[in-house]
This record gives C-alpha cells, sequence and structure tokens, in this order.
C-alpha cells in the first residue's frame, strides 16, 4: 500500500519554490522528510535514543550531512570508488546545523541523537547546504524527540543592491555578500559568512532580511507538523536535582567565586583559585554522604559551575569587572613579529593576551592549488588555510585523532576572512597554515591576523590588511554588557561568540553563535560598532610590525614568470611524452606548469634562481619563434653539409633551418666551405615556404650586392641546343 504523503510549499516569491514532504521516506526513523528546490532534493532524519546513558551530562547530538555522487550522476574519485570520510565542504554544513540545533534542545535532555542529512538528487542552481538547516529542523519537527523551538536556515545574498534569498552560484559570483543565517521564529541564533568589506548597518540590513523569510520557512514547518499529526513529545528522564545541595553549594560557594572573579587574575592562577573553592564545597559532605548518594559528586561538580557561572557573570553586569580586570571594551596587550622562521617562503608571530598564533605562507604553482570534487562542486582554491589547534595550546595532553570538525571551521573562517584581499591578479597558489600555540579566547581571530602579516612578510601585495576580534555578551534580561576581545572563560560562560573580521573600510566576514533567545537586535548592532573600534585598534598594532606588504618575495622564495603562447606551440614546449618540459626544468631547476585556457597556452614558471628563469624564457622564445618573410635575421652555422649549412637564429637558440649550397653566393659554389664554416655568423633573408619542397628557405646571398652581367658571357642561344630530356617512366 502507497502510503499517504503530506507536503508542504514554501513560495521564494520569485518563481522558485521549496517544498517539504513526509510520510513515504525512512518511516522507521523518529522523523523524516525530503526537502526539494528545484531538481534538488535533501533526505533528512532524526533518531534519538529511549535512554539517556548513565554518567552522560551533555546532549550527545550528531549532525551528519552527506552528498551522494550518484545525486549529481558521477562516480567517486580515489580506488574504492565509494563515499569515504566527509569532504571539508560537508563538514562545514554539519557545523552550520549543529549550531543552530545544540542549544535548543532541553538543557537536561541527555539522549544520544544523530540527525543525518543526505543529498539525494542535485541541481546545479540550487546550493544545497542552504537547505539543509530547514531539512534538520522539519525531521525534528514531525518526530516525538524533545525539541520545541522549530528553526530553519537561509543563505542571503546582495545583487545589484537587492537582497536575495538562497541564492543560485551564479548569482553568488555578483555578490558582495555570502552570509548563512540561522534562526527560530523570535531570534537570530547564528550568523556565518563572508562579505566585501559592507558596513555593520547593511550586515544587519542583511540579517534581517534572512530572517524574515526563515520565519515563512518555520510556519511551513508547523503547518506540516499539524497536517502530519503532532506527535506527543516522549517523555525523559532528566537531571537528577537536589535543592538543598544546590543552596549548601552556592552558600559557601558564591561570594568565593565573586571575589576571585573580581581579582584579576591569570587564566592557570584563576583556574587554581577556583579548584580550591570547588575542592571546599566538595568537603561539605561526608564519605559516608557521598556512599549513600551515588549522584551526589556529579550535583556537587555541576552546582559549582553554576554557581561560578552566576557570579563571574554578575561581576561582570554589577561592577564592569571582567575576569583578567579589563574594562569591557578594553582589548589585551598585543606583540607581534615577522620573519620569524629563515627558511619559509613568509612568517608572522601574533599574540594577545594568552592566545599565541603563528603563520606561515607558501608559495607555489596552479599544480599546488586545493582540488575540489564533490557532487555540488567541482573546481579548485588558489588561496586557501589550514588551522592546527594542538592540545598543548590550552596546556593539556590528548589523543591526536586527525583534524576535528572545529579546526576545519575556524580555518575557513579565517581564509574567507582573507580571501578577498589577495589581489585577482597573483600569480601564485598559495597556502597558509596557522599554528595555534597558546590559546585563551579566539585562536581563529588570531590565525586571521597572522594570516594578515605572514602574506605581507611573504610579498604577497594584499589590497588590505585584514584583523579581527572575538565579542562576548553577558545579560540577565534587564542589564547586558558587551564584551570585546573575549577570553575563554567568557565565551564558555557568556551568552554569545561573535567574530568579526575587516579591513579599515568594512567587514570582510564574521561568525556569530547566539546561546540565548531573542537577542534585539540594539544589542547586535552595539556588538558591531563596538567590534569595528577594536578591530580598528588591533589593525593599528598590525600595521606598526609591517605596514605594507614587501615590494618582493625573499631570496630563497620561488619568482612566478606567466607567459602566454600560441596554443599550437604547448606541444613543443612539452615534446614528445614530457621529454622537452622535463629536460629544460631539470636544466634550469624551475618549475614550469602549462595550462590551456581559451586555445592559448598559459606558462607558469617558478623558480629562485633568476638565470634559470631566464633561460626557460629563452627557450620558450625559441619555440614560439616565427620568421616574417622578406626580413633579415642572423644565424649562426651549427652544421655543415655537402649540399649546404644548417644554421640557427641566434634571437632564437635551437630553430634551425637549412642553408641551401645554391642560396650562399651568386657565384656558383663547389664546396659549402669556399663560403661559410662552423660558427661564422651572418644575416640571411627569409623567404618562407619554399613550393618544391614544403620547406622553409633561406637565402644569404639574397642580402648581397648582385654581381654585374658579364658582357663577353654567350647568350643562351648561343651555348647550343638543350639536351632532350630522357623520360624513363613508363
Amino acid at each position: 500500500m502507497i502510503p499517504q504523503l503530506f507536503v508542504e510549499k514554501i513560495d521564494l516569491g520569485d518563481g522558485r519554490s521549496i517544498t517539504i514532504e513526509t510520510g513515504k521516506l525512512a518511516k522507521q526513523a523518529d522523523g523524516s522528510v525530503v526537502v526539494r528546490c528545484g531538481d534538488c532534493m535533501l533526505l533528512a532524519t532524526a533518531v534519538s535514543a529511549r535512554t539517556s546513558n548513565p554518567g552522560v551530562d551533555f546532549l550527545p547530538l550528531t549532525v551528519d550531512y552527506r552528498e551522494k555522487f550518484a545525486a549529481a550522476g558521477r562516480f567517486p574519485g580515489g580506488f574504492f570508488k565509494r563515499e569515504a570520510r566527509p569532504s571539508d565542504s560537508e563538514v562545514l554544513t554539519m557545523r552550520l546545523v549543529d549550531r543552530v540545533l545544540r542549544p535548543l534542545f532541553p538543557d537536561d535532555y541527555h539522549a544520544e541523537t544523530q540527525v543525518m542529512i543526505q543529498l539525494m538528487s542535485h541541481d546545479e542552481n540550487v546550493m544545497p547546504d542552504a537547505l539543509a538547516g530547514l531539512a534538520a529542523s522539519a525531521a525534528l519537527a514531525v518526530s516525538d524527540i524533545p525539541f520545541y523551538n522549530l528553526i530553519s536556515e537561509v543563505r542571503v545574498a546582495r545583487v545589484d543592491g537587492k537582497f536575495v534569498i538562497n541564492p543560485s552560484k551564479s548569482q553568488l559570483e555578483l555578490s558582495d555578500i555570502d552570509m548563512m543565517i540561522g534562526a527560530s521564529l523570535d531570534s537570530v541564533a547564528m550568523v556565518e559568512g563572508e562579505m566585501k568589506e559592507i558596513s555593520e548597518h547593511e550586515m544587519v540590513e542583511a540579517i534581517k532580511f534572512a530572517h524574515e523569510a526563515i520565519k515563512v520557512q518555520i510556519q511551513a514547518q508547523l503547518r506540516l507538523q499539524e497536517a502530519f499529526g503532532k506527535k506527543e513529545i516522549r517523555s525523559y528522564e532528566g537531571e537528577v536535582e537536589d535543592e538543598e545541595v544546590y543552596k549548601k553549594v552556592k552558600a559557601a560557594g558564591y561570594d568565593k567565586c565573586y571575589a576571585i572573579a573580581q581579582e584579576a587574575s591569570g587564566k592557570s592562577e584563576r583556574g587554581e583559585k577556583f579548584s580550591v573553592v570547588k575542592a571546599e564545597c566538595q568537603a561539605l559532605f561526608t564519605e559516608e554522604e557521598y556512599a549513600e548518594n551515588s549522584n551526589l559528586a556529579g550535583l556537587v561538580g555541576k552546582y559549582f559551575y553554576k554557581t561560578n557561572k552566576e557570579a563571574v557573570r554578575n561581576v561582570i553586569l554589577e561592577k564592569g569587572i571582567r575576569l583578567d580586570g579589563r574594562k569591557t571594551t578594553e582589548i589585551r596587550p598585543i606583540w607581534c613579529e615577522t620573519d620569524y622562521l629563515p627558511s619559509v617562503h613568509g612568517s608572522s608571530l601574533f599574540t594577545r593576551g594568552e592566545t599565541q598564533a603563528l603563520a606561515t605562507v607558501t608559495l607555489g604553482t596552479s599544480r599546488e592549488a586545493n582540488q575540489i570534487d564533490s557532487p555540488s562542486e567541482q573546481g579548485e582554491e588558489k588561496f586557501y588555510l589550514h588551522y592546527n589547534f594542538p592540545p598543548f595550546s590550552t596546556g593539556e595532553a590528548k589523543p591526536l585523532r586527525g583534524t576535528s570538525r572545529r579546526e576545519v571551521g575556524h580555518g575557513n573562517l579565517a581564509q574567507r576572512a582573507l580571501k578577498n584581499m589577495i589581489p585577482a591578479d597573483c600569480p601564485y597558489t598559495i597556502r597558509i597554515v596557522s599554528e595555534v600555540l597558546e590559546s585563551n579566547g579566539s585562536s581563529s581571530m588570531a590565525t586571521v591576523c597572522a594570516g594578515t602579516m605572514a602574506l605581507m612578510d611573504a610579498g604577497v601585495q594584499m589590497v588590505k590588511p585584514v584583523s579581527g576580534i572575538a565579542m562576548g555578551l553577558i545579560t540577565d534580561g534587564q542589564k547586558f554588557a558587551v564584551l570585546s576581545d573575549i577570553l575563554g572563560d567568557e565565551d564558555h560562560l557568556g551568552d554569545m561568540d561573535f567574530k568579526v573580521t575587516g579591513t579599515k573600510d568594512g567587514i570582510t566576514a564574521c561568525q556569530m553563535d547566539i546561546k540565548i533567545e531573542g537577542l534585539r537586535y540594539d544589542i547586535m548592532e552595539q556588538a558591531l560598532g563596538q567590534a569595528r573600534d577594536g578591530r580598528l585598534h588591533i589593525l593599528g598594532k598590525l600595521t606598526e610590525t609591517i605596514a605594507t606588504p614587501r615590494a618582493d618575495v625573499k631570496k630563497h622564495a620561488p619568482k612566478i614568470i606567466m607567459r602566454t603562447i600560441p596554443g599550437a606551440f604547448i606541444g613543443a614546449l612539452i615534446g614528445p611524452g614530457g621529454k622537452v618540459i622535463q629536460e629544460l626544468q631539470k636544466a634550469t631547476g624551475t618549475t614550469i606548469v602549462i595550462n590551456e585556457v581559451d586555445e592559448q597556452g598559459v606558462v607558469e614558471i617558478l623558480g629562485t634562481d633568476p638565470d634559470g628563469i631566464a633561460a626557460v624564457l629563452a627557450k620558450i622564445d625559441s619555440i614560439i619563434f616565427k620568421p616574417q618573410v622578406g626580413e633579415a635575421y642572423e644565424v649562426k652555422v651549427i652544421k655543415m653539409l655537402d649540399f649546404g649549412a644548417v644554421v640557427e637564429y641566434t634571437e632564437a637558440p635551437g630553430n634551425e633551418v637549412l642553408l641551401h649550397v645554391s642560396e650562399l653566393a651568386w657565384e656558383r659554389t663547389e664546396n659549402v666551405s669556399d663560403v661559410v664554416n662552423m660558427g661564422d655568423v651572418f644575416q640571411v633573408k627569409y623567404l618562407g615556404i619554399d613550393p618544391k619542397t614544403r620547406k622553409e628557405k633561406v637565402s644569404r646571398k639574397a642580402l648581397l650586392p648582385r654581381p654585374p652581367r658579364d658582357e663577353n658571357a654567350p647568350a643562351r642561344e648561343d651555348r647550343g641546343p638543350r639536351p632532350e630530356r630522357r623520360d624513363d617512366r613508363k
């Protein structure tokens, strides 16, 4: 029997629409929907365990997004021809959805929960990541999983001055804004994107525009939920609570935590003091009490965290004092250094308070471009940034499990912050690597600052330098404090993490996560204005260290020269089996890359030795040299033959032509050596292609004065009859 299908439609207002359907696929999941726009189809499922694992005091939520190559009618690359680990773009989409969903589950819900989103059908004109948040929320909406506040996500762009929701790739290429916004009906929860130096006001207007579109999509989910039959939310065992234990812990710890919070101490010192207070709270209870109540140890730890959080937040709200003693708008001390590593192409060290990033720049050819091959996108990146966050940066010892989702996300944010400031005519492929050496608040923004200086140190002619800052928020619903340059603890205990990067003229990237509902736009605007002041302060520190890019790359860094040759000569430069180009690279110590663009050969020559680069250019000139009919050229004899001499054009070494014995001189020449010898240099005239031999023809005698006619020489008619031509052909 065909199951009943429930469908809701969302009109995007420009002829496009999105449909959400449920009831046909994956019915054993707690909730499943198919979201479609054009030919793009996403299947989203939500499943949650019925019981929580003992001892788990957090939500074990996994958001997974995968793009199937079959969705685009393609085969996966690689030996095994099947999808393997997620790509960076898939990981970034997972993070976009996770960051909006996670804060909206009940605080005491700790059951294993998995949201899976799969691209099942691809449409070149639809970007599927913009539909992933809608699909995830809709799957939860038709389930019985505790998730009360539905959300959606949209991409917003601005094309020709007008905002567009979920633009196509072609529209996005023309846009100066590319932002993903996630929100509920009443508040924005997540913002991430890149911009081309827009103002703070323009950014807020884009967010407001996106939020209105999100409200329409949430209303559609509510209609689907009602039509499908809203399920009764499952009952679950929440956290064990004990009001008496909480009162006892708070009474013993609050004042002490409050006092420590206003002492202006460092991260390590402050942590030790809080640990002492926590130990005192734990000592309030006897060993017998712990033995009788297996939950007591966990309750004491939870209530101490709650007490500590309340004390720290109240110090900021009531006294305007932060954990390290700064004012709310104050930036931590900054020191910078460039050219720290002697062997790399560019390097810098950026330290702000207890956060430090070491950035390196490597320059290469298009061969080193980052290849992107996914069902929804193919291409390459000539500028990319990798971010590493080792455990020692926070004083911890942890096993390394490969690149984390967090590292992928932070690296992508820093890359987007800088990429539009790389000049369009930059010939290099550029890789930045940021090694976070210390971390206590916003290592991603430290990466942006270190990356800017490393690029300028490498001689990359950046359009403008970029800096970044992380903003925080503490609010009790009435009073609020916007914090500039937040610490790690302020991020952890606060209500907002808002990272903003930009030049002196505008914003280039942002990332915002809101942990509370109902963030007012006036607070957001204040945070952006405060961020601009802090960003410009940090930018001033960067430019004190290195004001402008170095005029050229370093001596040990490769120089790159670009040459364009006619497409017909690409084969000649490569040679049979690559012989010519391989021998040329070996002889000159260079790297040569040839790309065919619009029937032209774009040749990249990369090397550190100017003489080697010059030799490659000379070889290219030689290969593409084409003499003009009637013009004179200097040649050199390189080989003697019985019937002529092989000569080489001196301006195009390796370009040879036969000078026939009949073209050496006006007089009859019996021996070639009577006129020229090996190594002789002289001028010849280029006569074009000989119609008889179909080969190039040059002449020495054509440039010599013709001798006068001998009056005593017999006329043709006096020389006797010509011999009869014998025709032996049958």
